[in-house]
């Protein structure tokens, strides 16, 4: 049997619903013995705070612990709310990148996989991607979310979607014990993957991280290909800084559009780089009401920082299969006012921090 969840919470990324009563509707939801999910049922009666009275609106959502340290190792089945019953189509289960320690576990169900997919298409319009085209996707795939967006992504662009598989925990570790040598030589198997497509294939969408295009533009034979034939390069993964975003958006491929991409295992989804920005603008993304919320803060007393001030990346994901409040990223950016109809903050600028834990972030290939 399945409970019949309050119609805020099945709308679509089209619909226009108040962000604060979705965050209010998605409280009773997660929290209630009928609906919720093992997981934050089981938390609920060591919270300080009830979160179907205290939430009011997206800002209360800091009143949570960052606990995602626990999806390390919590049973996925825990993870799935009550109230969808038998009803439960479980597409996936997501692992982080593993930067940090063991990797945090994520479940994708269907209704979430069509929000996430429609929102991407919408913003991947809004950029003016071509319909039909094909894709060379080169990106981690099997446990890591990201693979699975891009392949939606282009398939709702009605693009056969070609990729090419990438490992970011093994060259993180090859990175951290200095084994330099062996991380070039994955890079020039990843690109000696990518020429056998590129030269032979009819690419119009490229989808690759900052590295493997700052390689590309070392290899004549791609270089003249990608700006010959390709008319959209989307990057994300590994963080772009403002004056490879310069150098490579006018001199290495100046004709073609470079579109960021930021999101990671916790968002369960990607933002994609606001439309109209110029190569020489810093490059800002925006939330996603109702699903994803933003927020910069100082790290040290988790005030929101100003304006026009870097700090911390907190994000909050929110919706009818996940909750996962008050994630604090192993990433700073510089806050800015989001576009309109969007609650929280916008980002922009986006670079790691150093340390987080005491672990050294590692970034690799992607």
């Amino acid at each position: 049997m399945t409970y019949e969840s309050p119609t805020v919470l099945d709308a679509g990324p089209s619909d226009d619903v108040d962000p604060d009563e979705f965050v209010r509707a998605a409280m009773r939801w997660h929290f209630d013995p009928a609906t919720g999910s093992r997981y934050w049922l089981d938390r609920a009666d060591w919270l300080a705070f009830d979160p179907r009275q205290d939430v009011e609106c997206v800002d209360d959502l800091m009143l949570f612990p960052d606990l995602t340290d626990e999806l390390r190792d919590v049973p996925v089945a825990d993870l799935i709310p009550r109230g969808y019953g038998n009803d439960a189509r479980l597409l996936n289960v997501f692992d982080s990148g593993g930067t940090t320690g063991a990797p945090k576990r994520v479940v994708q169900l269907d209704d979430w996989m069509r929000h996430s997919t429609e929102q991407v298409d919408k913003r991947l319009r809004d950029h003016g991607l071509p319909v039909g085209a094909h894709w060379l996707t080169v990106a981690p795939t099997g446990p890591h979310l990201v693979g699975d967006v891009l392949q939606r992504a282009a398939g709702s662009l009605g693009g056969p979607g070609l990729s090419i598989d990438m490992d970011p925990r093994w060259v993180k570790k090859l990175v951290a014990s200095g084994r330099s040598d062996e991380v070039e030589s994955y890079t020039d198997h990843l690109v000696e993957q990518c020429r056998r497509i590129l030269l032979t294939q009819d690419i119009g969408v490229l989808a690759a991280t900052t590295p493997l295009l700052e390689r590309f533009a070392h290899e004549d034979d791609l270089l003249e290909r990608i700006n010959g034939s390709v008319q959209a390069i989307i990057w994300g993964g590994t963080h772009m800084d403002p004056d490879t975003r310069h150098l490579l958006g006018t001199e290495v491929f100046p004709d073609v559009p470079l579109i960021g991409m930021y999101g990671n295992t916790m968002m369960l989804t990607a933002l994609l780089e606001r439309t109209g920005l110029s190569a020489s603008e810093p490059c800002v993304f925006d939330p996603v009401s109702p699903y994803v919320f933003l927020s910069v803060v100082d790290p040290d007393t988790g005030d929101t920082v100003e304006v026009g001030e870097r700090g911390q990346v907190i994000v909050s994901h929110v919706s009818k299969s996940m909750l996962i409040p008050n994630n604090a990223e192993r990433d700073t950016a510089v806050r800015m006012r989001p576009a309109d109809g969007q609650a929280g903050d916008a980002v922009a600028d986006v670079a790691p921090v150093p340390t987080v834990k005491g672990e050294t972030v590692i970034e690799g290939v992607y």
